[in-house]
């Protein structure tokens, strides 16, 4: 009995916690005068407010974010491209060290949950609270970039998917709608979509897109078994590197920068925030699941996509497959776009709440008049601004590098690292290291000087 009436109370006191955190909150968004001072000293001191649905989420709710954030088309039908300028032991060994390092700072990043006794639902607010504000900016920075160049990079891949649809089955002489006419739909589609308030609600469309993961890596598998067995592929396949030693070296980095970018991960802790209580044991179920659905797509893709058509398969290896069936291509297509409108979603969620914590009002509700009017003046400007990116730049391969490089690379390979006990000593390595990576990205793509076909 008593102990009945303790677990009672336990439960009444994550009740009463969590209900504080929606008073801090509603405090937050109209707080005295006084406040504001203080904010200007501080801004990164954010983690009473939040825009977030916190702690309503399971296990596979965050197994289908994770899967849909990382596990892209975009993301993973480069693979085999990559591991054609690595060879297969450079390939492999890049492919398993990317898998294995990103599950580990995923699994590392969950266990941070109230590390110091506060939960925080943000990835900045976490790395404010162990590095203090260099932690906190190089996470606005880097979470920006890599966010807002990964949803330039899948509306292209949206936009060229439906263009392709279109093209293949509307006469040549009669075709008048361009590839930048494509992204612009896919644009709009995103506006509607964007009106959801938060990643929680997001949480269908999320295993929904999984589950056309799911279909999109199945259906690369069956058409690179075919063109494997029958020996389609034009060029000839071959297992060799080509080129000078300069390009070599070059294009080597390029296929790091492209898997760097397949496992990128930016909005982990925005993820976990969602889960159910116990969040740190919710998080880490979703995250093994998610990284099942992962590892199992990309390994597969990657290797059979390299195995049936060598060092000559294309950039996106869907263009691959030249000669049908025309079918199974359009259902590749289908499946590539259906899956990059959830990954688009999650991935503008860092950029909405920053406005959502200073501009909504947490005390009205979440479609009230005014709150909803701001989210559609945030999410107006935001989708203008990268469709008009995108058609100003529809260019696929060496984008993805780029992303990769700049903005995934510190997020997912450096900045979850252990503290070494000097913050200016990880601040040096992580500068270290992030120079070393980002850099060859812009020299490769003027060493190239193409762009790879869409």
């Amino acid at each position: 009995m008593r102990q009945s009436a303790q677990l009672d109370d336990s439960a009444r006191g994550g009740n009463v916690e969590y209900k504080e955190g929606e008073k801090l909150a509603a405090q937050a968004a109209s707080p005295p005068q006084e406040d504001y001072e203080a904010a200007k000293v501080a801004p990164y001191e954010e983690a009473s407010k939040t825009a977030f649905s916190v702690g309503q989420g399971t296990w596979y709710h965050a197994a289908a974010h994770l899967a849909t954030t990382i596990a892209t088309p975009a993301a993973y039908a480069p693979l085999p491209s990559s591991i054609a300028q690595l060879g297969w032991p450079g390939g492999l060994i890049a492919l398993a060290f990317a898998g294995l390092t990103t599950l580990y700072t995923s699994l590392l990043l969950a266990s941070l949950d109230r590390w110091d006794g506060v939960r925080r639902t943000r990835y900045r607010d976490l790395s404010y609270s162990i590095c203090g504000p260099l932690g906190y900016w190089a996470t606005v920075v880097f979470q920006q970039i890599a966010s807002i160049g990964n949803n330039i990079t899948i509306q292209i891949v949206a936009g060229s998917s439906m263009w392709s649809i279109y093209q293949q089955y509307t006469p040549a002489d009669v075709q008048h709608v361009t590839l930048q006419d494509w992204i612009i739909v896919f644009g709009a589609f995103q506006l509607i979509l964007s009106q959801l308030p938060d990643i929680h609600s997001l949480r269908l469309v999320n295993l929904m897109c999984t589950f056309f993961t799911i279909c999109f890596s199945a259906t690369v598998i069956g058409l690179s078994i075919k063109y494997g067995s029958e020996d389609l592929a034009d060029p000839p396949k071959d297992y060799g590197i080509h080129g000078t030693d300069s390009s070599k070296i070059f294009n080597a980095f390029f296929a790091m920068g492209s898997i760097a970018f397949s496992f990128g991960d930016t909005i982990l802790p925005e993820i976990q925030a969602t889960c159910k209580e116990p969040a740190k044991t919710t998080m880490y179920k979703g995250i093994f699941g998610g990284y099942t659905v992962i590892l199992i797509a990309y390994f597969s893709v990657a290797i059979l996509g390299y195995w049936a058509f060598g060092f000559y398969v294309q950039s996106y290896v869907v263009l691959s497959y030249t000669v049908g069936p025309d079918w199974v291509v359009t259902l590749l297509n289908i499946f590539a776009v259906l899956q990059v409108v959830g990954c688009y979603q999650i991935y503008s969620r860092p950029t909405f709440e920053y406005t959502y914590v200073r501009w909504l009002n947490p005390t009205q509700s979440k479609f009230s008049v005014r709150n909803v009017l701001i989210r559609l003046a945030v999410t107006t400007t935001y989708v203008v601004l990268i469709t008009l990116i995108c058609c100003m730049v529809p260019f696929f391969g060496d984008f993805v590098a780029l992303i990769g490089a700049i903005g995934f690379t510190p997020m997912d390979f450096i900045l979850p690292i252990p503290r070494l006990g000097d913050p200016l000593i990880e601040l040096l390595i992580a500068v270290a290291l992030l120079s070393l990576q980002s850099l060859y990205s812009p020299l490769l793509c003027r060493a190239r000087g193409d762009a790879p076909p869409l």
